[in-house]
């Protein structure tokens, strides 16, 4: 059976795992922003805070995924906890990061425009700070998810839903009839969301951020 006519046969399953791909990565790059960017705000007015947070959030990528899952599996069970904690702790790093390195590089004039007009500390930071620091956030946004896309691949070692499935069932039955056309049918679903997920970053950034910030 050629790749094409395995797509064909198999395509309801292959459409639900990457839907369900699709979906975790997504969920996760959610919270992964959401924390990273928390930290950011919190530990960028710091040298050692913000040293520490990059630090701590960088050590977790050296913990191979496979090894990270597994260790899971026995405190929060298979499935769908261990790729969520999982995937959320690997998004964390580069959104830290350039939302560390975006507040540092916010103007101090403008924030100290902005005091000099009355606006409160929030106010500078979500009207002015956060702003002006949004490019390199959503740079850390598109780093983290396209590395997200191939580590969620690995979540189906611990029966995580997405197209490592496909993966590991080709791999598990290699020498069979379909096993290089299932291992082919994951990767390639996972490049083409990597690939579509990016286009939509860079529509994203297209619609919010200013043209006088883009120049």
């Amino acid at each position: 059976m050629s790749f094409w006519e395995y797509v064909g046969t198999r395509h309801a399953q292959l459409l639900t795992d990457t839907y369900q791909h699709a979906s975790v990565v997504f969920q996760c790059m959610v919270l992964a922003t959401v924390l990273g960017v928390l930290i950011g705000v919190v530990t960028y007015g710091s040298e050692w805070a913000g040293g520490l947070a990059t630090t701590s959030t960088a050590t977790v990528l050296t913990i191979p995924s496979l090894a990270l899952i597994g260790l899971l599996i026995p405190v929060v069970g298979l499935g769908v906890p261990p790729t969520v904690i999982a995937l959320t702790l690997y998004g964390l790093l580069p959104v830290v990061r350039n939302a560390i390195v975006g507040l540092r590089g916010v103007d101090p004039a403008l924030v100290d425009a902005a005091k000099g007009i009355g606006m409160s500390r929030t106010a500078r930071l979500v009207r002015v700070e956060l702003p002006l620091a949004w490019p390199p956030i959503l740079t850390g946004i598109r780093v983290a998810t396209q590395m997200l896309m191939g580590i969620a691949a690995i979540a189906a070692f611990a029966s995580g839903p997405g197209l490592g499935n496909e993966i590991f069932r080709g791999i598990a039955s290699l020498g069979s009839a379909n096993s290089l056309n299932q291992v082919l049918a994951g990767t390639v679903g996972i490049v083409i969301l990597a690939l579509l997920f990016d286009a939509a970053y860079v529509l994203i950034g297209r619609l919010t951020i200013s043209r006088g910030i883009r120049a």
